[in-house]
């Protein structure tokens, strides 16, 4: 691999402009694909197959209305004062014009709900004071029925003894006299049967009187069910200065599109009177369009200023950042260019973002600076530039495929999102490396020996190349003081120093939480944070993330009986722990599915909450058989987030132990020892659960919140452990391959166990160190990012990045290896026979070219 990439890169010297023109029609290639095929991004994280899942699918099809996305919208009084008339007309005039919105299935006045709730008392005494008086008019309705009755009946028998009588006349022949007597009765048999057509007519409105009454005691029974299952309920508060409505979207949340999210904002902000003010919950605002911000530019400009330090010229400086910027244009640009057929989170783009900047920076870093030192010693310009891209550029490859392997690794848990976000980090990464290999030695042809200073070509005259060095040789390996012999003077003081830190710094992490982000995690002075933090002072933290319970209840109920069981539902939910209210708030059209909203005591992310989502399905067999109801199954924003949470939990351990495995192989196949990947794997651990105790400290319980902007502690982003242990254990491998295999070299020259552990150390440390810096710039630039679900993320890999480099690579692995001696590279022979040969740093090429190098320097330095 070694001589191949050495032949690519005199290549990309050579064809220089192919190489850049190639690079530059990549970029407007994956331009325009992004403009072309862009979606849009999601901060809502969902998994498949997951019970709150599950609820919800069967929700769209069973109740569709109940199934669409809910964001709210907290109106206040600037004044503190009780809403006005004004002010409630404008609500109820928002709220109308929201509904008609395409985009809005409906939104909720809250007036006019909170006028019901507390008029609910009064209609109903007043509906029973109705009823008495409908049932004594029935009562006496039916009783002048019943009189009018009796005196008719006289009548009605006189009137058939004298038609008797006709009868009779008219069978003895009195046929005359028989019509005679029928005459003088027609009066009397009309006004008979108009009597009785009176009664008929009578005894139908009384019918319907009766029905209208039953209806009436059915409507009234269930409006004093509906009024027990509100209890606790408000969308006014008690002062009457705030109250929040509720947009029911017809698509999830996920689908909602940035353009009606900021329609519903101007609708609302436009309907505002004086005095009115208006904030938007998580849901409506959240804007992940931008990916870059202010803080994230901080971290560049470090990384810049380290770069310009290290190499001592902008041109040499600017070339890593140029590369970090086309492979991060590429990479990110491509992820993004996918949104529009792969259901994508936020973070994806990202975290692709930033890793694309570090690495990018840093692998091209590692072969400029091979380059430099070899054009120091006297190299020609394109055997340099070829020569750094075999040695340095096949360590770059075999440390970029580390990380590219633990990124793609994420998909093993089979987690949809989690592996979308693997998979566009690690095609970002790989496409840094192929800039790094590519697009590095064609820009550094076009440079040329403008890479390096006057200062440092002056210097070079009495350099390596006066000392007799081969060229590319890392001059300054016997360097009296480095750390590296301090470390290795007193390696039991560094070794039991670095661990006791490490450990102490690893203990909370025993406390672990994890959680998705809710309201309380934005920034505290966005319109997301003071509607949450208004609901939850107003309302109830529950308020921010009600519960979705889900029954199915028994056919051929009617709406009582139906009203009934639901009341008996709600009331066994709320004696539950952590229960505020439940609330019946819709029934299918077949009346066999109910759903009702649980408002828990604690907010979406609150302990108590998961509790109580953990409750109901343990106990959905206890409130089947104490309510008649059947399949009672929880779902909303909290259940959905817990399970997604559960499940990364469960899956956290089997992706550690995949990659402590690869993190082994490779090692072994890398630095042919047992104990040197059994080292850097127990360093990689140590300053794994250091960084994971920091972030729990930090995040989880609040310690430093000023310093990091944590206003309200809470769980820690339920993906975060996996993406660190990824990503930390790729930039780990690294720094171990650039260090050790720098010791391993020199070891195999025939140098002393211990001193080749200095040598190696002086040889990688200082160009590793500024890669470490530069690498904990970049990603300390998102800890303040504008997107707050980022800044946990930036400070752990921050970090751990600075404490896997600086205390486990540069400290303890030398530490451990100077104790070990010539044990470290102890290999059995079976195992030697069987290993592959990977030739890391390319030490095979430098040996075969210097041993055919007889041709003399081409470079003539342009500045002499």
């Amino acid at each position: 691999m070694a001589s191949w990439l050495y032949s690519l890169g005199k290549l990309a010297a050579r064809k220089r402009w192919w190489f850049i023109s190639a690079w530059l029609a990549v970029m407007v290639a994956v331009g325009a694909s992004v403009a072309a095929f862009g979606g849009t991004l999601s901060n809502s994280f969902t998994i498949p197959g997951t019970a709150a899942q599950q609820v919800l699918d069967r929700l769209k099809t069973d109740l569709p209305e109940s199934s669409g996305g809910l964001g709210t919208i907290v109106f206040k009084a600037a004044d503190g004062q009780a809403f006005t008339a004004k002010q409630k007309a404008a609500v109820e005039k928002i709220a109308g014009t929201l509904a008609d919105h395409p985009a809005v299935k409906s939104a909720t006045d809250p007036f006019e709900l909170q006028s019901a709730l507390d008029d609910a008392p009064e209609r109903i005494a007043d509906g029973g004071t109705e009823l008495k008086q409908a049932k004594q008019r029935l009562a006496d309705g039916r009783a002048a029925i019943d009189a009018a009755k009796a005196q008719l009946e006289p009548a009605k028998v006189q009137l058939q003894a004298a038609q008797a009588q006709a009868a009779q006349l008219e069978a003895a022949g009195q046929a005359a006299m028989a019509a005679q007597v029928r005459a003088q009765l027609q009066p009397q048999e009309t006004q008979l049967e108009a009597a009785e057509k009176q009664l008929a007519k009578q005894e139908r409105k009384l019918e319907d009187g009766q029905a209208k009454y039953d209806d009436g005691v059915a409507d009234l029974a269930s409006a004093k069910i509906r009024m027990q299952s509100s209890e606790g309920v408000r969308f006014v508060s008690d002062t009457g200065d705030v109250a929040f409505m509720q947009v029911s979207f017809e698509q999830s949340m996920m689908e909602v599109s940035k353009e009606d999210r900021a329609a519903v904002q101007h609708i609302a902000e436009d309907g505002l009177v004086p005095g009115l003010q208006a904030e938007f919950s998580k849901d409506i605002v959240e804007d992940i369009s931008s990916l870059f911000g202010a803080a994230e530019a901080i971290g560049i400009a470090v990384a810049a200023a380290v770069l310009v330090i290290m190499l001592g010229t902008l041109v040499a400086a600017g070339l890593p950042l140029l590369m970090a910027v086309v492979g991060v244009g590429v990479g990110v640009g491509g992820t993004m260019a996918l949104s529009g057929v792969v259901e994508m989170s936020s973070i994806s783009p990202v975290l692709a973002l930033m890793l694309g900047l570090a690495v990018g920076i840093d692998y091209s870093l590692f072969i400029v600076n091979r380059h430099r030192t070899q054009l120091l010693a006297g190299m020609p310009l394109q055997e340099s530039i070829g020569r750094a891209t075999g040695t340095s550029g096949n360590a770059v490859l075999f440390a970029g495929l580390t990380v590219i392997i633990a990124l793609a690794a994420l998909a093993v848990p089979g987690i949809p999102f989690l592996t979308v976000l693997g998979l566009a980090g690690a095609a970002t990464v790989a496409v840094a490396v192929l800039v790094a290999l590519t697009l590095t030695p064609a820009l550094l042809g076009v440079i040329g020996s403008r890479i390096l200073s006057r200062r440092a070509w002056a210097k070079a005259g009495g350099g390596a190349a006066a000392a007799g060095l081969p060229a590319g040789a890392p001059a300054g390996n016997g360097t009296k003081r480095s750390w590296g012999r301090a470390v290795t003077r007193h390696p039991w003081l560094a070794l039991l120093a670095g661990v006791v830190v490490l450990g102490a710094m690893a203990l909370p992490a025993a406390e672990l939480r994890l959680g998705l982000p809710d309201g309380s995690s934005e920034p505290a002075d966005s319109t997301a944070y003071r509607a949450y933090t208004q609901l939850g002072k107003s309302f109830g933290d529950g308020i921010n993330g009600p519960l979705i319970v889900v029954a199915d209840l028994p056919a051929g109920l009617d709406g009582t009986e139906q009203d009934r069981m639901l009341l008996k539902l709600s009331q066994e939910l709320r004696a539950m722990d952590h229960v505020t209210a439940a609330i019946p708030v819709n029934t299918s059209e077949d009346g066999r599915t109910a759903v009702l909203q649980v408002v828990p005591d604690g907010g979406p992310a609150a302990e108590s909450t998961e509790d109580l989502v953990h409750t109901l399905r343990t106990e959905a067999g206890a409130l089947q058989a104490a309510t008649g109801v059947e399949g009672v199954a929880v779902t909303g924003q909290p259940a959905m987030q817990i399970d997604v949470s559960d499940r990364l939990a469960e899956a956290m351990p089997v992706y550690l132990a995949i990659v402590i495995g690869l993190s082994l192989v490779l090692l072994l196949l890398v630095f042919r020892s047992i104990l040197v990947p059994l080292l850097a794997t127990a360093g990689f651990l140590l300053s794994l659960g250091a960084s994971f105790g920091a972030v729990v400290a930090i995040y989880q319980w609040g310690w430093l919140g000023g310093v990091f902007e944590v206003h309200d502690p809470g769980p820690i982003l339920s993906f975060l452990p996996m993406i660190l242990i990824g990503v930390l254990f790729g930039l780990a491998m690294d720094y171990q391959m650039f260090l050790v295999s720098g010791m391993r070299e020199s070891y195999a020259h025939g140098e002393d166990a211990r001193a080749a552990v200095v040598s190696g150390f002086n040889h990688g440390a200082r160009v590793v160190t500024a890669a470490a810096i530069i690498m904990v710039s970049v990603f300390a630039g998102f800890v303040f990012s504008h997107l707050t679900m980022v800044r946990p993320i930036g400070f752990a890999l921050a970090l751990g990045v600075l404490l896997d480099a600086f205390v486990v690579r540069m400290t303890l692995i030398p530490a451990a290896m100077h104790l070990f001696g010539k044990a470290a590279w102890w290999l059995p022979q079976w195992l030697e026979r069987i290993l592959p040969d990977v030739d890391v740093e390319g030490a095979k090429l430098v040996a075969r070219a210097e041993a055919g190098a007889d041709e003399e320097p081409e470079l003539e330095p342009a500045l002499r």
